[in-house]
């Protein structure tokens, strides 16, 4: 495979009919939309009186709770759980805050705790395109963030972090992060012309990375407000650009995973370890990192070190996650195959489809 094939504007009109790449550059303007339309939102107020958040996912709809999640952890003034699979955590109750976020609004795993959480005294929130799971909300007169976004839900992910962030913001439980979601949108709006599909291989690291991963096994290490980072990259290499992908965090990476580096000796060389970094994790994470990098070495395993660009937390990890998305993107053309279809999920709800209620 030629690698230069990602500088020819040929590629991307073959490979990439329904727009992956222009859902990418729209990234930065979707954060901003995202938050504007949270900031506008009519949230209850007594939804301020809860101890707890339950936020309710899967896929690309939960990647943004996820992150959020990671984010806040400094300085939350409450626990948040979010919650992939069908059953609702047993301590819900009329002290939770449920959010249930779903792009299409059909998500069984979703819908399924949500209809759990009905049973209870819970504040509900919904954040969706439709589906069923708005009409059940407006049905029951809860609060639902709609918005209209065509794309696969991955690639709404600003849709699903920035209402979450903002609604926590605006009701007392973390503090004001207007200042960082702007620089946030600085900062992306900067680093997407310098690694889109206009700069060429040999000066685009994201292309470089991409020709990288190709035809390897992708791992990807993160940690602290990175941890996530890793995840969603993880599930943007295996949704995009259909390949496998695995994450690992520090610093639990170095109590297990550094030992395994060893066999099978026939992998070593088909690894490409990515380390995710900011320069805002604690000195002791931070110096896991060379040491780390130095145990692949002496593995004979490829890495290479990532950082997030910006100062606050918030513009670091949506760096990275931009980074990522354009990688992932990169490498479903070096595989010479369509970003956006995800043929194995929809034969798997067809299956599941077809055996509801045994």
């Amino acid at each position: 495979m030629n690698n230069l094939r990602l500088d020819s504007p040929e590629i991307y009109k073959q490979y990439d009919p329904e727009g992956m790449l222009n859902r990418i550059h729209e990234f930065p303007r979707l954060c901003e939309q995202a938050w504007q339309m949270a900031m506008n939102f009519d949230l209850p107020s007594d939804y301020t009186r809860v101890d707890k958040v339950v936020i309710l996912g899967m896929g690309g709809s939960a990647i943004g709770a996820d992150l959020v999640a990671s984010l806040v952890v400094p300085e939350a003034k409450l626990p948040i759980t979010v919650c992939r699979g069908y059953e609702l955590p047993a301590f819900t109750n009329a002290k939770t805050l449920v959010i249930a976020s779903s792009y299409s609004g059909n998500t069984e795993e979703t819908l399924s705790s949500f209809e759990q959480a009905l049973k209870t005294g819970a504040k509900k929130l919904v954040i969706t395109t439709g589906g069923k799971l708005k009409a059940v909300a407006e049905k029951r007169n809860i609060p639902v963030f709609s918005f209209e976004y065509k794309a696969q839900p991955r690639a709404a992910l600003p849709f699903s972090l920035m209402p979450i962030l903002c609604f926590l913001q605006r009701l007392g439980f973390i503090s004001d992060k207007s200042q960082d979601l702007t620089e946030t949108v600085s900062v992306l709006e900067q680093l997407s012309p310098r690694i889109n599909e206009d700069i060429p291989l040999s000066q685009n690291p994201a292309k470089q990375l991409a020709s990288k991963l190709y035809n390897h096994l992708p791992v990807i290490y993160g940690a602290g407000i990175v941890s996530e980072v890793a995840h969603r990259w993880k599930t943007q290499l295996n949704e995009n650009s259909k390949a496998w992908g695995f994450y690992e965090v520090f610093p639990e990476l170095n109590h297990n995973a550094v030992v395994g580096y060893q066999f099978p000796k026939e992998l070593a060389g088909k690894i490409v370890v990515v380390l995710l970094k900011s320069s805002l994790l604690p000195q002791r994470i931070q110096l896991r990192y060379p040491v780390t990098g130095q145990l692949l070495e002496q593995a004979g395993v490829s890495y290479q070190v990532v950082n997030g660009n910006g100062v606050s937390p918030l513009s670091q990890i949506m760096s990275l996650i931009l980074f990522g998305d354009y990688v992932s993107y990169y490498l479903a053309m070096l595989y010479q195959i369509d970003p956006s279809p995800v043929k194995a999920i929809n034969f798997l709800k067809e299956q599941l489809g077809q055996n509801k209620g045994e």
